[in-house]
């Protein structure tokens, strides 16, 4: 079985995350999306909310797509992560050449670590490159308008914290 890990913090979740995990489920017989607890980077929606959107939208995916799609929260190291779950295969959407730049070092480093499980490098599709979850919750916070960048039940929580 081909297992795939797609890590992140993903706060919230996105259409750029969602278009990255449809195009892994066609690389993978089983996908794991890592939730990274990441208490550093202070996010605004708490693990049990991030989970709880992810699992809502990877739901509609698993359907349409046939792939089993589990999440799975990770604290220690991704490598640690990818071993824990059985991944072969680490996923990693990409939207601009800084993006590349700090990705190639992380690959260096898990290579490094265990050279057993591959990087994929995904290019975010054109209509998503602009979206991240930070820009998001800032439009956001500012009041603009999200719901390019979201889906409606996303848009929500984040009309519902921000409120």
């Amino acid at each position: 079985m081909r297992i795939g890990l797609y890590p992140g913090t993903f706060d919230p979740i996105t259409l750029g995350h969602i278009d990255i995990i449809r195009r892994a489920s066609a690389l993978v017989d089983r996908l794991v999306i890592g939730v990274a607890i990441n208490r550093d980077k202070g996010p605004m929606f708490s693990l049990e909310e991030r989970v709880e959107m992810i699992e809502a939208e990877c739901a509609k995916l698993a359907t349409q797509t046939g792939i089993e799609i589990v999440v799975h929260p990770f604290e220690n190291l991704l490598i640690n992560c990818a071993k824990d779950v059985g991944a072969g295969l680490i996923v990693r959407g990409l939207r601009a050449v800084a993006d590349f730049e700090y990705e190639f070092q992380m690959v260096g480093m898990n290579r490094a670590l265990d050279d057993s499980v591959e990087t994929v490098f995904l290019m975010a599709d054109a209509n998503h490159q602009a979206i991240a979850s930070k820009l998001v919750k800032e439009i956001a916070r500012l009041d603009g308008d999200v719901s390019k960048f979201v889906t409606p039940a996303v848009h929500m929580a984040l009309t519902d914290k921000l409120s």
